[in-house]
């Protein structure tokens, strides 16, 4: 009895290095977890057994208890490396095909875009988003109707400008032109008496310049503007408003309000121009002269915008805190492609491992429960860092003394007992 004993502790004590073991040999992957050796006693008694004098038959391994608390996080500054951080719960949902509809749950964030432009980690498993709406919320939340994460592969499309800004401070000292003898002549520079450009966009992403020559009248206070248009052959064209096809749209200022617009002043016109030599669809944008002033100062550009712009190609992707995924582009324009899934569940310990840092749900873990980043129980997602291994180095060096020396006193037991049951066989 006392050698099976002994063996029960010896028995326990290699399993307890074999876990102190693993944990060590994995102190650098990211996203591991550490375990721990739970052992229980075992006693032999029988039915009508006195248990004030049972005597124990040894040590069982009851468990290999995973330990599921958050390790530090490792700024990498890259946007594919992700880590849930404020000690916040979740795992990530990956999928280990395309086509299939098991879901593996991992902790581990070090992804990258495979060929196919699908987020993935090293082992090929696809990272799982809710569909999101336009601005970025999400239309499902069922784990049913997520989906791999996949970046859009077709260019940024253009948009034509249909809203054009400009305001400038006209200055107050300028010399006087009469517009009847002298008309505006771009090619003449005695014509004018300032002028500036903003860039406009076609349907199809080409880009022209439009030029504002501004004319002090010899009429107080007025001023005319006259718009062109350069498209990218290099040709210039006056470009008209409204329907009556004007050229000149008349600016009067407001002294007593100090050189603003005047009240009665229509500050925007809609500006069509047809002809286009890019072929893309005929341009017509509103041109807003809102904000332009008449004072002392200098002739100085104050603002100017446009809501178009050309075709972009894919530069970068940005991931929030929420685990908004949004694909960035050359023009200046994000699409909101995907939120990140989160999991979690009643009883994380009771998740089977099946390597690469990563699990499977099973009777003992629970149904899953699935959400967005910093929402219930869910932590934030942290772009640019990854969750190294909760493993406490110093700890389990520790614990490999002391389940060392504990082989040690039962290899002891067993020699001890040897030598006992040597010394019974010499007896005569």
């Amino acid at each position: 009895m006392s050698f099976n004993t002994a063996l029960t502790g010896l028995n326990a004590a290699t399993s307890d290095l074999n876990v102190k073991s693993n944990n060590i040999a994995n102190i650098n992957t990211i996203g591991f977890k550490g375990s721990r050796a739970e052992f229980g006693d075992v006693y032999a008694l029988s039915t009508f057994g006195n248990s004030n004098t049972a005597i124990g038959t040894g040590v069982v391994l009851n468990n290999v208890a995973q330990q599921f608390n958050q390790g530090n996080l490792e700024v990498t500054n890259n946007s594919l490396d992700l880590a849930i951080s404020g000690n916040g719960q979740g795992f990530y949902a990956l999928a280990p095909a395309l086509d299939t509809e098991q879901v593996l749950y991992s902790r581990a964030g070090a992804f990258n875009i495979n060929r196919d432009g699908y987020i993935t980690n090293s082992s090929g498993q696809y990272l799982l988003g809710f569909p999101v709406n336009a601005d970025g919320s999400v239309s499902s939340t069922a784990l049913g109707g997520t989906n791999p994460i996949r970046l859009p592969v077709a260019a940024g499309v253009p948009q034509a400008t249909t809203e054009v800004d400009i305001a400038a401070n006209l200055p107050s000292t300028a010399l006087d032109i009469d517009p009847i003898a002298t008309p505006i002549d771009p090619n003449d520079p005695t014509t004018y008496t300032n002028s500036t450009s903003s860039n406009i966009f076609d349907s199809l992403g080409n880009e022209s310049t439009l030029t504002y020559y501004y004319q002090k009248t010899n009429v107080p206070n007025e001023w005319n503007v006259q718009v062109y248009i350069n498209e990218p052959t290099g040709s210039q064209t006056i470009v008209p408003f409204d329907s009556g096809g004007q050229t000149t749209k008349t600016l009067t200022f407001d002294p007593a309000l100090g050189g603003a617009l005047d009240a009665g002043v229509t500050p925007t016109e809609t500006y069509d121009f047809s002809g286009l030599s890019s072929g893309a669809v005929d341009l017509s944008f509103e041109i807003n002269f809102a904000g332009s002033t008449q004072n002392s100062a200098a002739f100085t550009v104050l603002d100017t915008d446009q809501n178009g712009f050309p075709t972009g190609r894919l530069t970068g992707l940005d991931i929030d805190d929420t685990g908004l995924v949004q694909a960035q582009y050359s023009n200046g324009q994000t699409t909101n492609v995907a939120k990140i899934v989160l999991a979690d569940f009643p009883n994380p310990q009771g998740l089977k491992q099946i390597g690469n840092t990563a699990w499977e749900a099973t009777l003992d873990s629970g149904d899953v429960r699935i959400g967005e980043a910093g929402t219930g129980s869910f932590g934030l997602i942290q772009s640019g860092a990854l969750e190294t291994s909760n493993v406490d180095l110093t700890k389990e060096l520790v614990g490999l003394i002391t389940a060392q020396r504990n082989f040690q006193a039962n290899s002891k037991a067993i020699e001890t007992n040897n030598a006992i049951t040597q010394t019974i066989i010499n007896l005569r």
